[in-house]
């Protein structure tokens, strides 16, 4: 499908979507949110996807919001960049259509990537970064505060002193300081970037059941701040002992028998576990 501000390109199950406003920094709109939630709600529901990669055209990954219209960029309605939240779509929006996905997502974050930049990147999974990749949760200093769920992501993936830091400094930091900090799980040269995503993404397209990836997607981050162990027990117990007497099961026992890559026919439209998904 065409979008006004993705490119998307589909191989070997990864589908690249890739921020496509270069003149503008690939700045954040309303419809870019459109775009977003309509494309992982359409990977979630697609068979041949197995993991999504998000990078940016050209220097940056995404500078934040686009505040073309001045110092009035975030008031009146706020159709320009908070329009997405009226559209029709997903609960929650691109936020929302990304932390229900059953695809896994690696963001590979390629320059900038500054405010919804940044925040646009924690429902994802993996981050990896370039050596020039800058960021900020700069809220703080426009007069605003987190947005897109990252109050509650930021502090799951990094802590919470950590997310309270780069909060209230609210400036930009770089590469290095994200990896330390535990925001990005490794940091690459500039050319190797999109290749080192899309060689993770193969790697779980090829070695790993579709089925599988789907509910370790959910259970960890449904499960991360679920105080009691015995709900998620009675999730996953029930789940493997259904998932167990699956052909994807039989086939990767052989693969690993046979000492061979796995070719597992589940699929994540239909072959989910009876108790998928749980929380409904």
């Amino acid at each position: 499908m065409a979008y006004e501000t993705l490119l998307t390109e589909l191989k070997d199950g990864v589908l690249t979507l890739t921020l496509n406003r270069p003149e503008q920094l690939n700045a954040y709109t309303a419809q870019m949110g459109i775009d977003l939630a309509d494309a992982f709600v359409a990977a979630d529901e697609d068979d041949a996807v197995r993991v999504v990669v998000v990078t940016g055209a050209g220097r940056h990954f995404c500078a934040g919001a686009d505040m073309g219209s001045g110092s009035d960029s975030f008031g009146g309605d706020g159709d320009k960049l908070f329009g997405a939240r009226k559209a029709p779509g997903p609960k929650g929006g691109f936020v929302g259509a990304i932390f229900a996905c059953r695809k896994p997502s690696i963001a590979a974050i390629n320059g900038g990537a500054v405010g919804v930049g940044v925040t646009m990147t924690l429902p994802m999974d993996i981050r990896i970064a370039s050596e020039k990749a800058k960021f900020g949760f700069v809220f703080a200093r426009r007069g605003l505060a987190p947005e897109a769920g990252s109050a509650w992501f930021l502090p799951r993936l990094v802590g919470l002193p950590q997310a309270l830091r780069w909060c209230y400094r609210a400036d930009v930091f770089d590469a290095q300081e994200a990896l330390r900090g535990g925001l990005v799980s490794e940091v690459t040269a500039p050319e190797d970037l999109l290749a080192r995503a899309q060689e993770m993404a193969r790697e779980i397209a090829e070695e790993t059941s579709p089925v599988s990836i789907a509910m370790v997607r959910q259970l960890l981050w449904r499960s991360a701040g679920e105080p009691d162990l015995f709900k998620v027990l009675a999730v996953d117990g029930p789940a493997n002992m259904a998932m167990g007497a699956s052909p994807d099961v039989k086939e990767g026992v052989a693969a690993f028998l046979e000492k061979r890559k796995p070719d597992f026919p589940g699929k994540v439209s239909r072959d989910m576990p009876p108790q998928y998904p749980w929380w409904d």
